[in-house]
């Protein structure tokens, strides 16, 4: 495993070698295929069938072929081969033929700067090395007035939870750098040269192979340690329950709509 120390001193794998290995996965994944959530992003984009959208860590396609039917082109990058073969596959399936796929960081996009009517990226921010990097690259190849639109894992205002959520998104994935809080993420627009329009929360009641299911032994005892630590103020915030069929608990989302203003 390649690895360094980027995500606030763990070790850290790269997303293309995580994503490699688990492509298929995400062509069915129940966060991924969300239809509420999609159906949202789609009510939020303001599409219409001129204008152009680039979807950023687009894995399986799952956004980029569900603003397809609204817009004039859509483009999904990543930056791993295996996940784009089977978001290729989702496109064939569908018969979308405005859809098309390309290998590429998010921290070095090929495009001229005003290029795109919508940006979005969904539940990718979060494996980002240079949060500020990806978030001035989506602005700059965004036009003036044009929309992002972010959907990912978030915190809550808690220092304690941050800190949990974050060692818990880490031990299921190592290529995890850091779920941002929404007061982060206002803050980190504005920086970038966009006004924030909305921030949305909302949680999902998962059961606990949401977070174990193809990680290691080691990582899925931690896991468990870190849940059976829980203060009951902490077990109320998650909404944890212990049913017959394991542990159930609440994992936290946002959903941000920003336009360019510079």
């Amino acid at each position: 495993m390649t690895e360094d120390t980027s995500s606030q001193g763990r070790p850290r794998a790269s997303a293309r070698e995580v994503f490699g290995e688990r492509a298929a996965y995400y062509v069915t994944s129940t966060a991924h295929t969300d239809a509420q959530v999609l159906g949202r992003l789609v009510d939020l984009s303001g599409l219409s069938p001129d204008m152009s959208v680039l979807d950023i860590g687009t894995g399986t396609g799952h956004t980029a072929l569900a603003l397809a039917p609204h817009a004039g082109t859509v483009i999904g990058l990543d930056p791993t081969p295996e996940m784009l073969a089977e978001a290729e596959a989702l496109r064939r399936e569908r018969g979308y033929d405005n859809v098309s796929w390309m290998l590429g960081d998010v921290a070095d996009l090929p495009w001229a700067a005003n290029s795109f009517h919508v940006v979005a990226c969904r539940r990718a921010a979060h494996h980002f090395l240079d949060i500020e990097r990806a978030l001035g690259e989506m602005c700059r190849v965004l036009r003036r007035g044009g929309r992002l639109m972010i959907d990912d894992r978030t915190v809550p205002n808690d220092p304690d939870l941050d800190v949990l959520l974050n060692q818990l998104d880490w031990l299921h994935d190592h290529s995890h750098v850091r779920d941002y809080s929404a007061d982060e993420w206002r803050a980190l627009c504005e920086r970038a040269g966009l006004h924030v329009e909305r921030v949305e929360g909302y949680t999902r009641h998962r059961h606990l192979s949401s977070l174990t299911e193809g990680v290691s032994t080691e990582d899925v005892a931690e896991i468990r340690r870190l849940l059976a630590a829980l203060s009951p103020e902490q077990e109320g915030q998650l909404g944890l329950e212990r049913r017959a069929d394991g542990l159930w608990f609440d994992h936290y989302y946002l959903i941000l709509s920003a336009r360019r203003i510079s």
